[in-house]
């Protein structure tokens, strides 16, 4: 496998040059006070050193060996909890975290980019840290203040880590199915009693002690959702003078034999009148959760990216080297290597077509990922109508985010996959260990067609269109600024297009749901890649015009970089939009076709 390259070139194109972060970091006091352009940098290049070197060397040994579990212990792969000691010790456990606590109170437009490298590196390593933070997150926005003292604390400096446990063997999607028990105790507390699968970081070596976010419910709670409650549970409980006390019946029971991400512990986790506190209010418990989840799901968003970003680092490197017949034209055009045997497989079409494939939908994806990232900057840290503006579209995008990412990145795995040839389906060459890691992102925090749903059927059905024309409204403001510039034409009209497009496809499929409701379950998963192929034709043009202009005035990235961003531009119009033609047409299809073969027939 290629050694990992921290992409932080284009990074640093799309924070101060597309999206303009250092400005926008600056006129919210909550971040001026935070962040700079110059401390920006200087964090992305030390996370790219610590992922290039001390995280991607072991991802390798991680997925030969994983983890192991022996009577109730999990060990982590060698030179994992040295990594993680070190990713700790350098801070990175409190980049995004409330700075009244202890974190480094960092935007999630840098963060997202950190997440990513980290991800690239070794996937598996990274969810230990990612998922402390979405739950350090949860618990800043609704814990008891006594609660953030103890625990944030601690879990910003990596002492501890923690983990989100909603699933049970019965109860998967549909959580208001969970038997978790909790009951009330005298001292304000809750004994907690159930059995949680597929536990990410449930119970591994890496941390003194680990923090358990559980959905449960009271006796007497209502049915169904609405009778959810979360609660904290650590593995040892906290004495009064912050060491740790006895352990708090909290085992792993086993852990799961996986297809890929083998280094990280996915466990089964018994909690048996185990010492638990409330977050939030009774019975409101998924609506804290959620914000761990959203966060998450971004999350693993760009799990798919990273994925897919090592994959074109891997296939690239190999393409250019790897000697395989001549070019077609070279019997007109000459040789193109001539001191060689053979060309290099560089030279063929399908192979370029695999390769630009892969960089359009990395660097589109990249891009798209900063704008909700953005969003969720102004959601958090904004005031008025922009932070109102930032939820709207942070909530309409989670669901494209998480899903659209994750199909794009399984694509481009196989794709690098394929490049290889038979190389990329042999261990050695490292290859078929990012398909198989990729493979879990379109399923776990929501499988991808719950995100479909969620997205056409809560955000956009569910608002009547106003979410959705926030989005719309951005772009059709973008297309209008940049109409009367003739060398954006090539670029503006079929972004327009596409807006049309998605605009009529939703008014058709809202219209026909009012009849038949199984409208949208049915085209839910093609109308979720339209809008994520518009989505990203919108952050193509806005790389396209600033890199028109940058090349023009020879700017900071270098001329070659700007011809490249242009030329990848172009081909992600001309080839990948127009993806989007078939997946209306499917859409449109309707649900007659999928309702009408009774289930016996299938």
């Amino acid at each position: 496998m290629a050694e990992y390259r921290a992409p932080l070139t284009d990074m640093n194109f799309l924070l101060y040059q597309v999206f303009n972060a250092d400005k926008m970091w600056q006129q919210l006091p909550k971040l001026a006070e935070q962040v700079d352009k110059e401390t920006a940098q200087a964090i992305l290049q030390e996370c790219a050193k610590i992922a290039e070197q001390e995280i991607s060397p072991i991802a390798r040994q991680g997925d030969e060996i994983g983890v192991s579990f022996k009577e109730g212990v999990v060990t982590t792969a060698p030179g994992y909890k040295e990594a993680f000691n070190t990713y700790a010790e350098g801070g990175w456990t409190a980049l995004g975290g409330d700075v009244n606590y202890g974190g480094m109170g960092m935007p999630k437009m840098l963060t997202a980019m950190h997440e990513e490298m980290l991800c690239s590196a070794d996937i598996s390593f990274a969810l230990y840290p990612v998922l402390t933070a979405g739950a350090a997150l949860s618990l800043a926005k609704h814990g008891s203040e006594e609660l953030k003292e103890r625990y944030l604390t601690r879990m910003y400096a990596g002492d501890w880590s923690a983990s989100m446990c909603l699933t049970e063997s019965h109860s998967g999607t549909d959580l208001g199915l969970i038997r978790t028990k909790a009951i009330p105790q005298d001292d304000g507390s809750y004994n907690i009693t159930g059995n949680k699968i597929f536990i990410t970081g449930g119970e591994h070596d890496l941390t003194e002690n680990i923090v358990h976010l559980v959905l449960a419910k009271l006796p007497d709670a209502p049915a169904g959702p609405r009778g959810i409650s979360l609660f904290l549970v650590p593995k040892f409980n906290v004495n009064e003078d912050e060491t740790l006390g006895e352990h708090n019946n909290v085992s792993c029971g086993s852990i799961e034999h996986k297809m890929g991400i083998h280094a990280s512990a996915t466990c089964v986790m018994n909690f048996d009148d185990s010492k638990g506190f409330l977050i939030g209010e009774l019975n409101k418990g998924l609506a804290c959760m959620f914000t761990m989840m959203n966060f998450e799901r971004i999350g693993v968003g760009i799990q798919g990216l990273s994925a897919a970003v090592r994959s074109y680092q891997n296939a690239l490197e190999y393409a250019k080297d790897r000697l395989q017949g001549r070019a077609l034209d070279s019997k007109t055009n000459g040789v193109k290597n001539p001191t060689q045997e053979a060309d290099s497989i560089m030279v063929h079409g399908d192979v370029r077509r695999m390769l630009l494939n892969m960089k359009a939908l990395n660097e589109g994806s990249r891009a798209l990922s900063s704008y909700i990232s953005m969003q969720l900057d102004y959601a958090t840290y904004g005031t008025g109508e922009e932070q109102t503006k930032g939820e709207a579209l942070a909530a309409l995008m989670t669901p494209v985010a998480k899903a659209f990412f994750t199909d794009l990145g399984f694509e481009n795995t196989v794709t690098g996959q394929q490049v290889f040839g038979g190389h990329g389906y042999i261990r050695e060459w490292g290859q078929e260990q990012l398909v198989r890691d990729a493979r879990i992102t379109q399923i776990y925090e929501g499988t991808n067609g719950i995100q479909a749903m969620d997205l056409l059927m809560r955000k956009v059905a569910g608002s009547k269109g106003a979410l959705l024309e926030v989005f719309t409204n951005e772009v059709q403001t973008f297309i209008d600024s940049s109409k009367h510039d003739q060398a954006m034409n090539e670029f503006i009209t079929p972004l327009a297009q596409a807006l049309t497009d998605l605009t009529e496809l939703t008014t058709d499929l809202l219209t026909k749901s009012q009849q038949d409701i199984n409208e949208l379950g049915a085209s839910a998963n093609d109308y979720l890649h339209v809008f994520g192929y518009t989505a990203m034709a919108f952050v193509w043009a806005k790389m396209a015009q600033v890199s028109l202009s940058q090349q023009q005035s020879n700017g900071e990235s270098g001329e070659d970089f700007y011809q490249s961003k242009l030329h990848t531009a172009r081909y992600f119009f001309t080839r990948l939009l127009p993806r989007r033609l078939s997946l209306i047409a499917s859409a449109k299809s309707g649900s007659d076709c999928l309702f009408a073969i009774n289930d016996e027939l299938f």
